[in-house]
């Protein structure tokens, strides 16, 4: 048995909690980090969300704060069924202007699906010239990640560049809890197949971000030289499949 529902709604995007919420993260001394671009510009039109921003965010310390510089969650979590399978679908286009050429990491659009009570993080990263699937399971801030007798920690990106670079493709990621295994495509097409997942994932906040992924150095964040980023989405449909 299968159900079908979409996570959009994007004319409500100002009204924060009631579809979609800015996406952050609660810090040691009781203030909360949002990723949130000040001077973003913010379109809804024909069902899609269009976002544009030159970035300006940037943390010293903790990666993921450094990475995500404007991030929409969903306001409420997509339970993952015991033994079936769900997915995610949904359009990306992204646009960047002084970012690096091939240089995915210098700034893209995201689609993340986050489960914060594991850690587990299952992305696409969406460029000008190419794309990355990733794989994940992350030491969120605050999040208690399970104990394993493998890798606890890790994060593995997959580039590739068979899509249409600058136009509407289509992403979808797959996740069955029962054989642990995540399956990623790109306009229909598998890309990559993830088995043997390490722990069971539960539920997924779905995320769309502007984000950079370059690593902080002893000195701190390098993550901003003037980047302007374009991302659209479609609204995701969610196909759960008991």
């Amino acid at each position: 048995m299968s159900r079908q529902f979409t996570i959009g709604d994007f004319h409500t995007i100002l009204s924060e909690g009631e579809v979609w919420k800015i996406g952050g993260f609660p810090m040691p001394d009781g203030s909360f980090w949002e990723f949130r671009e000040p001077n973003a510009t913010i379109i809804v039109r024909n069902g899609i969300l269009y976002a544009r921003a030159q970035l300006s965010r940037s943390n010293n310390y903790v990666q993921f704060l450094d990475n995500a510089k404007h991030m929409y969650y969903s306001a409420k979590d997509v339970e993952v069924p015991e033994d079936g399978e769900i997915s995610f679908e949904l359009q990306i286009r992204a646009r960047t202007t002084n970012t690096e050429p091939n240089d995915l990491y210098d700034g893209f659009v995201s689609l993340n699906l986050l489960d914060f009570t594991t850690g587990a993080a299952l992305d696409f990263f969406a460029g000008n010239d190419k794309y990355a699937s990733v794989y994940a399971v992350l030491p969120f801030p605050g999040v208690q990640v399970p104990e394993t007798d493998k890798t606890r920690f890790f994060c593995i990106f997959k580039e590739e560049t068979n899509f249409q670079p600058r136009e509407f493709n289509t992403y979808k990621i797959t996740y069955h809890r029962g054989k642990d295994e995540v399956i990623f495509y790109v306009n229909g097409e598998e890309v990559r197949r993830e088995t043997q997942v390490p722990i069971k994932f539960n539920r997924f906040t779905v995320a769309l971000g502007m984000m950079t992924e370059k690593d902080l150095t002893p000195q701190g964040s390098v993550s901003l030289h003037g980047q302007t980023i374009i991302a659209e989405w479609s609204p995701v449909t969610v196909t759960v499949t008991e």
